[in-house]
């Protein structure tokens, strides 16, 4: 999704209304009730907040210049890896083993084989179509932010084809962009 994504793909910015501001900070609170304590300092009600809407139904949450939240069309707001990485409990986990970290970091979905293998761990409650983290089997840091396309059960009895959607990883163009001016 973001594999080569540059502020040339921002074809808008447009800060919004209150009303607007008040449902994207409703919609973050209920996807992420683990921000509910620090929502204030991650979106202050004071600073404008900018939605920039980008190419391929991509809109980006920006406040002070700094993309905190991007969604696909009416998806739910997935954070961005740097503010997974400052508040790591917010979203469920999956864990890929060490062969897939290359693929992952490379761009590509993660296999239902590389998250059920002795290195991989799964959160059964994980339903389909939920974003989730992707963490490494012996890492500290999330290294990528994926949707699921089937629930963590099936995950686990398919055990073939396309498990997670990898939406943004670590050195992508929306990593490498830490402010967009």
């Amino acid at each position: 999704m973001f594999k080569k994504f540059s502020s040339e793909e921002v074809s808008a910015q447009n800060q919004v209304k209150a009303s607007v501001q008040r449902k994207i900070r409703q919609s973050i609170a209920e996807e992420y009730p683990g921000l509910e304590p620090v929502l204030d300092d991650i979106l202050p009600k004071k600073s404008p907040l900018i939605v920039a809407k980008c190419q391929n139904h991509l809109n980006l949450v920006l406040v002070n210049n700094v993309p905190l939240f991007f969604s696909i069309r009416d998806g739910p707001y997935m954070p961005t890896l740097r503010l997974l990485h400052q508040y790591p409990t917010i979203m469920k986990k999956l864990q890929v083993d060490r062969g897939a970290i290359k693929f992952v970091l490379a761009g590509a979905n993660i296999m239902c084989p590389g998250l059920t293998s002795p290195g991989g761990l799964l959160d059964e409650e994980v339903e389909a179509e939920t974003p989730v983290a992707i963490m490494a089997e012996g890492k500290q840091h999330a290294l990528a932010i994926g949707f699921t396309k089937m629930s963590a059960k099936d995950i686990k009895s398919i055990n073939k084809g396309i498990g997670v959607d990898n939406l943004h990883y670590l050195n992508d163009g929306l990593w490498k962009m830490e402010r967009l001016d």
